[in-house]
């Protein structure tokens, strides 16, 4: 089970392999300049259909945090692993782990990278900045 690969959604194709090769994209509307993430066809803010991809300098600031000690099944060999909500300076947020074990709080600068995630795909990571 743990090599099976979900299918993924077209609409995030692009993100998919952004990551791939170590770039943050999300999509910007070219009517209302929204920041949309997670990936989506229409923007969520005005619905104008098919936004621009635009890459991200993939930095922000931690918005809220976590360390999980209980994991599912496909994160317990990691536990205790820390999870952060960022705001990333292109004016949306996203979830991503922290990478290592740094102390971090509400309000530090990260940058993001990718790594190997459960399922084989880079998902990402922030360190401090």
């Amino acid at each position: 089970m743990a090599n099976e690969t979900q299918p993924i959604d077209p609409d995030g194709d692009p993100y998919w392999a952004g990551a791939a090769e170590g770039e943050l994209r999300y999509r910007k509307c070219g009517a209302c300049e929204a920041s949309i993430f997670y990936p989506r066809a229409i923007c969520p803010a005005c619905g104008a259909p098919d936004p621009a991809w635009a890459v991200s300098k993939g930095a922000g600031s931690i918005y809220a945090c976590t360390t999980v000690h209980r994991a599912p099944p496909a994160f317990a060999d990691n536990a205790p692993y820390t999870v952060l909500l960022v705001d990333l300076d292109e004016g949306f947020r996203m979830m991503g782990g922290l990478a290592g074990d740094a102390n971090v709080a509400v309000g530090d600068r990260v940058t993001v990278t990718f790594r190997e995630g459960p399922d084989g795909r880079p998902a990402p990571y922030f360190t401090p900045a």
